[in-house]
This record gives structure tokens, sequence and C-alpha cells, in this order.
């Protein structure tokens, strides 16, 4: 081997270690409807469906729309959440409940097609005291609409279509989501584990070392030929 041909030979393996470590990881994503509860100043993520969900009097519930691939990197609902401030013009009555919705309909990044998601809004939703969370949005938010499994696909018709669809997206990747992480209207325990970062191809080190190698094998030959020459 020449002079010339080791070069192109550790040139090819350079190109190809950056081929290897350019192209960015994909993960798995699902559009959908999630549900969250107000505790104190923070959301938490709903362990049950909403119309697994009885709320109090007083409570502050969220839903938000958007891309993500499990309950752990779930988008919160953006806006105010207090009750006093969405409740303030439903006055209180003997033999119901208040509960204060936030329905944050996501960003254009999230919308399916060609879709505009219309600004966040709350409601306060004054309803029967056995009424479920589910009771309350439908009292507040219609039309909604719900697969045939029984989740939750639109909110005052928001999508148009669709209902939890896998999508692409950048970022770590995590397994599909499991019944709580698409909002639905039957009860869900939320079991997502922790998703492990994706790992697209070997790691830089590792491939640049057999380039450093493979090029002192090159070099070593050549040296060799030229001795027996």
């Amino acid at each position: 081997m020449t002079r010339r041909g080791t070069a192109g030979l550790v040139l090819g393996l350079l190109a190809a270690v950056l081929g290897l470590t350019a192209a960015p990881a994909q993960a798995t994503g699902y559009r959908y409807w999630s549900f969250w509860e107000r505790s104190g100043q923070a959301w938490t993520y709903a362990s049950m469906g909403p119309s697994g969900t009885t709320p109090d009097d007083g409570d502050v519930q969220g839903f938000r729309f958007s891309v993500s691939a499990d309950s752990k990197d779930a988008a919160q609902p953006r806006g105010a959440a207090d009750f006093a401030g969405i409740c303030a013009h439903t006055p209180a009555r003997d033999g119901d409940k208040r509960v204060a919705l936030v329905i944050d309909f996501g960003t254009a990044r999230d919308a399916p097609g060609t879709e505009t998601p219309p600004k966040p809004r709350t409601a306060c939703a004054r309803v029967g005291q056995d009424a479920t969370s589910a009771d309350a949005l439908a009292s507040v938010a219609k039309p909604l609409r719900y697969s045939s499994d029984a989740l939750l696909c639109a909110i005052s018709g928001y999508p148009q279509s669709g209902c939890g669809e896998q999508v692409a997206k950048e970022g770590p990747q995590s397994s599909a989501p499991d019944a709580t992480d698409a909002t639905d209207a039957t009860d869900a325990t939320d079991t997502a584990a922790p998703a492990e970062p994706a790992r697209s191809g070997p790691s830089v080190g590792l491939v640049a070392g057999v380039v450093v190698v493979a090029a002192l094998g090159a070099g070593a030959i050549w040296q060799a030929k030229r001795r027996r020459g």
C-alpha cells in the first residue's frame, strides 16, 4: 500500500465516524390529551382517568394536548390555575360542587396536520356532588370526542381527527404509553418506566479507536513493504 493509499484509508474511516455520529437520535412520541391534578402550586399527572376521578368542591384540574413519549415528559397545562380566580363568577349552590378546569390546546408544533390550536382557556364547572372529572369537562367544553377504546380524543372539537397517534419526535427513546399515558374515560394506574437514552450506534470513542488502530496497521504494512522493496 502506498502512502497515498494509507491516507485515503484513514480519511475514509474518519468519514465513517462522522456519518455515525452526525445523525440525530429519533424517539417515538404520541399526540394526545393528558389529564392533570393541581396539588398546591404544582401540577401532578393524574393516576386515574377522568371518568375514574371524582373531584371535590374547590379542586383544580387540567387537560393538555401535546406530543410526548410518556407521562414522564408530558407537557403541563399552562396559564393561571387558581380556583378563586377561575370560579370567581360561578357562585356556590347547595347540592352542587365547583371544579376549576384549565384546558390547554397545546402549541402549533404539537398540532396535527394544518390545524391551529385554540388559545388555552379556563372554565368553572358546577356539577353534582357525585360527578366525575369527565362529567365536569363535558359540562363546559363540548363537543368531546372519544375513540372506540374510550380514549378522550378531542375537547371542544379539537383536534378534528386523530386520537393518540404515533409521531416521530427528537429526544430520548421511550416505549409506547400505557393506558394512563393517553387521557381516557376508564380507570388506570401510571406504570410507565423512565425512558433510557437512545443509542444510534457505537460511541465516538470506540469508533475513533478503531480508526487509529486501522491507521497504525496500514502504516505498518506500508513500512514493511518498503523495507522488502
